[in-house]
């Protein structure tokens, strides 16, 4: 007979976290008004503490006007016992409004390296004309393995 070995949990390191968040460009963002939480995917960019991303004007931004504080997460997943999963919190700012503390032809050219007709004529998705940035204040990352990729070993 042969034991699984149990998955292993553990914290993801700095680095680990943020090459996550840099390898995807496909999130969820979390935020909240009174007594509503809503959760949205978004496309992304992280670069220097900032992901960066467009959206289109509604119930979303009108909620991040009154409570800029929101999540964002990111993960990759294997398998049941096999993923990582970055959660990030942090102000979230759009285009000129006055907590925006980064700039946008900066921001602009990042979204293009993720999608280069962005903002353009040739844009898939037009409507998605509201540039924004969310600061990572926090950044917290987990991650699951297989105990030995799946091996088992011999029980006693």
């Amino acid at each position: 007979m042969t034991v699984a070995l149990p998955p292993t949990l553990r914290a993801l390191r700095g680095e680990e976290a943020e090459a996550l968040l840099t390898r995807n460009s496909i999130g969820r963002i979390a935020f909240s008004h009174h007594d509503r939480v809503d959760l949205e995917p978004i496309h992304y960019l992280y670069e220097a503490a900032w992901s960066f991303g467009r959206t289109s004007t509604g119930a979303k931004l009108l909620t991040l006007r009154h409570n800029q504080w929101c999540a964002f997460e990111t993960d990759e997943v294997l398998g049941m016992f096999d993923w990582q999963s970055v959660v990030v919190k942090g102000p979230f700012s759009q285009r000129g409004s006055v907590s925006a503390g980064w700039d946008y032809e900066s921001a602009l050219a990042a979204l293009r390296r993720l999608l280069p007709e962005t903002l353009t004529a040739d844009d898939p998705a037009p409507h998605r004309d509201v540039v924004f940035g969310m600061h990572a204040s926090e950044i917290h990352g987990r991650c699951s393995a297989s105990g030995d990729a799946g091996l088992t070993v011999p029980a006693e």
